[in-house]
């Protein structure tokens, strides 16, 4: 396959990043490299393998966890009702339960064909910003379409309308390999119907979404910032092609602007808020740190219904729903010594994919749960944002993040996929059906590895992929 011009400043900065990974020992495995979440990993393998608590949790902080457990799993029901703990469902939302979308606390995926509703595939939605709205920006990072929201909501309780129905048509195209194989890429094209209340703005911008892994969350928030600022190199000063940098977003409970480090682009600082908004998008739930329901103007009926207390989720079930978030642990890694995984993992580093996909870091001394404190991870991810290019593109900014931009996605527990979520839908919006197409997804900063490992042999390619499902 030919070479543009334009990418071979690339492909030479990948080359020289492979001199370097060819510096390392990846013959054998590095001490405690199996345990990717440090001592809090587990050895379930199983469909269970995303919901087991951290091992270095003692038997009474256990006891928590499953509290959190239950708060996670229980669906959320109309108010009023006897039911006066998980009261306050809607009366609009996209699903009355966090399990729903996060299956078995894996990765959501797209819907199917017949499917009454997309549940563990979000639609977000905003407007181009305007003079005048810079305050709203800092504070929200988009300006939310007026009559819908920020996400669209295509479920409601009896008597009130969903906001619409949300149906995928996947466009194909193939690539051909320096080898002669090929591979099929699909694209999601968004058809929506059904819109309860009015049309929706004309330069309204879309994003799919789907449910990322809960694992390792609590692990991520206890990397340092300082950790992630010192990989980030937003002018690419380096001249690797690689110009990482971290998203600033406001931060409810201090009221300023902090690292973005959950969710797609980076969009939520803590844990604790991006739970928060998760129950107020996705369930119409509110909390102390988020106290208004989530309806718009236009929508008065929603804002007339009565609620399930101020708030409907208490202080002490977001506690406990962020005490189980913070440690769903991070499962083993398996076969981390054999040879055909060690070779996929130095042709991992020499086609530059850890630049982004950054192996290792210590969590703080100073972490919020002491189990979490002072571990050495390795989550595959630096939580910067990168820009990803034109084929991945959404072209919604949020907060500092392009409309070519995104996270980098942590990869532990990716190869357990299959066995938790039935499915192997990879990147935002479950375009990719397994690990080969999502690589060939990447562009822009990614491009060099992406066309480094359209060169490599199927040997190559196959012992690359036995790495990734062995994270």
């Amino acid at each position: 396959m030919p070479v543009s011009p334009r990418l071979l400043p690339l492909l030479l900065a990948a080359l020289l990043a492979g001199c370097d990974a060819q510096q390392a020992d990846f013959s054998r495995a590095e001490p405690g490299e199996a345990l990717s979440g440090g001592t809090a990993s587990v050895a379930q393998v199983d469909h269970n393998a995303f919901s087991m608590p951290s091992a270095n949790l003692t038997p009474v902080r256990r006891l928590d966890f499953s509290v959190g457990n239950s708060f996670f799993r229980a669906p959320w029901v109309i108010a009023p009702s006897t039911t006066t703990a998980r009261d306050g469902l809607g009366p609009l939302f996209n699903t009355n339960a966090c399990q729903n979308c996060h299956i078995k606390d894996g990765r959501g995926h797209p819907p199917a064909a017949d499917a009454a509703s997309a549940v563990s595939m979000l639609l977000r939605l905003s407007i181009p910003a305007t003079p005048g709205q810079e305050a709203q920006l800092q504070r929200h990072g988009v300006i939310a379409e007026p009559t819908y929201g920020g996400q669209l909501q295509d479920m409601a309780i009896p008597g009130h309308a969903p906001e619409g129905r949300i149906r995928l048509e996947w466009h194909t195209q193939r690539i051909t390999l320096a080898d002669g194989s090929e591979v099929e890429l699909r694209q999601p094209k968004l058809q929506l119907s059904d819109l309860g209340y009015g049309p929706l703005h004309p330069q309204t911008q879309f994003s799919l979404r789907i449910a990322p892994p809960m694992i390792g969350l609590g692990l991520l928030e206890a990397i340092a910032d300082a950790d992630l600022l010192a990989l980030a190199d937003p002018d690419d000063s380096n001249g690797d092609g690689i110009s990482g940098r971290a998203n600033q977003v406001w931060d409810d409970a201090r009221g300023q602007s902090m690292i973005g480090r959950f969710g797609w682009k980076a969009g939520q600082p803590t844990l604790n808020q991006q739970n928060a908004h998760a129950f107020a998008g996705d369930m119409g739930l509110t909390t102390s740190l988020l106290p208004a329901d989530d309806c718009t103007a236009a929508q008065a009926a929603c804002q007339q219904m009565p609620n399930g207390g101020s708030p409907e989720v208490s202080d002490n079930i977001l506690a406990s729903v962020l005490f189980y978030s913070r440690n769903l642990a991070v499962p083993q890694r398996r076969q981390v010594d054999a040879p055909q995984v060690l070779k996929g993992k130095a042709l991992f580093h020499q086609a530059g994919c850890a630049s982004c996909h950054t192996p290792k870091f210590i969590t703080r001394a100073d972490a919020a749960e002491p189990e979490l404190a002072g571990q050495t991870i390795r989550p595959y991810s630096d939580l910067l944002l990168h820009d990803m290019g034109p084929g991945l593109a959404d072209q919604r900014p949020e907060f500092l993040a392009s409309g070519q931009e995104w996270r980098t996605p942590p990869l532990w527990g990716i190869g357990l996929t299959q066995q938790v979520s039935g499915h192997t839908q990879f990147l935002h919006d479950g375009r990719a059906r397994n690990l080969l197409e999502a690589i060939f997804w990447h562009g822009g900063e990614a491009q060099a590895a992406r066309d480094a490992v359209s060169h490599f042999s199927r040997d190559e390619r196959e012992a690359l992929l036995a790495f990734l499902n062995s994270l």
